[in-house]
């Protein structure tokens, strides 16, 4: 049984870092820019299970033209708070072959599973790549990939809320939160 107590706590030790307006502006503009870049590419967008899903299916219902859209599962966390080797829940579809993919996460964090994602779809026969995070953290160093489209970028903090999960609580939250420094 999930330990409610334990998620009301978890929340009230955290401090907003970005408001849930500041998230649906920096929907609006990502879905601009993806719009003036791929609409006429006829793109096929790949959601990154299971974190992507509330940046994407607000992205997604503002996109007006025609697309595809399918989901991908690739992480490197699990319960874990430190990225480990990729694992492939569900991998690409043969779809990705000769196409233009967009795909869709919650965040760039060191850059890692996002550039094994690249790979891994241009191996399959991709013609273009981009990718599109509602949140990028500066981290102060080079990453082995860079988003194409970028929400809001943040410090160097844990996360949580739009699709981001702290010790699997609060992915539905509309706002990004941190646990408050000392």
């Amino acid at each position: 049984m999930p330990d409610t107590e334990a998620a009301w706590a978890f929340l009230e030790r955290s401090e907003l870092v970005v408001s849930a307006e500041e998230v649906q502006a920096a929907i609006r503009r990502v879905a601009g820019e993806i719009e003036q870049r791929l609409a006429e590419a006829y793109p096929l967008a790949l959601v990154v299970m299971g974190g992507a899903v509330v940046f994407a299916g607000q992205l997604l219902a503002q996109l007006r033209f025609p697309l595809d859209v399918d989901y991908i599962h690739a992480t490197r966390y699990g319960p874990a708070t430190r990225g480990a080797a990729v694992a492939w829940r569900v991998a690409p579809a043969e779809q990705v072959r000769g196409r233009s993919v967009l795909v869709l996460d919650d965040i760039l964090d060191g850059g890692h599973t996002m550039c094994a994602i690249r790979d891994r779809l241009m191996q399959e026969g991709a013609a273009a790549f981009h990718c599109a995070v509602l949140v990028e953290k500066e981290l102060g160093r080079p990453k082995p990939i860079r988003a194409d489209f970028v929400g809001v970028r943040i410090p160097d903090r844990f996360v949580f809320g739009c699709g981001m999960d702290a010790r699997g609580f609060w992915r539905n939250l509309p706002e990004i939160r941190a646990m408050r420094e000392s």
